[in-house]
């Protein structure tokens, strides 16, 4: 009899194709079974039902900010990072908080993050 390995899932919200394409790349041989939406909507709808475990956020979703997919997040107990390449002076006081992948980041970078998320 054999046991299966349920990978943790992470809701991957981002909207720049290749970048996306790359990350799922980096968190598939890293262990991590993704789920990507490129549109607030769709990350919204995943981000109510889905059974994820992490997630990493763009801020600024093909023009939407992905505020109120980290508020469903926050409400669901689901650990997030967001990802910007803006820095985080733009963001509302209730976010200031939350962990920032600054864009361009490496392998290193997103791993040392997501590792915090999971026992954080």
């Amino acid at each position: 009899m054999t046991t299966a390995c349920i990978l943790p899932c992470i809701l991957l919200a981002e909207d720049e194709m290749m970048l996306a394409m790359m990350l799922e790349d980096r968190l598939d041989a890293s262990g991590y079974r993704v789920i990507k939406a490129a549109r607030l909507n769709r990350c919204l709808e995943l981000a109510e039902s889905a059974s994820i475990d992490l997630a990493i956020l763009d801020i600024n979703l093909a023009g939407e900010q992905s505020f109120p997919v980290a508020t469903v997040l926050r409400r669901r107990g689901i650990p997030f990072v967001f990802s910007s390449g803006y820095g985080d002076q733009d963001l509302p006081e209730a976010w200031r908080n939350e962990r920032i992948l600054q864009k361009p980041y490496d392998s290193r970078q997103l791993m040392d993050a997501l590792a915090a998320l999971r026992i954080a």
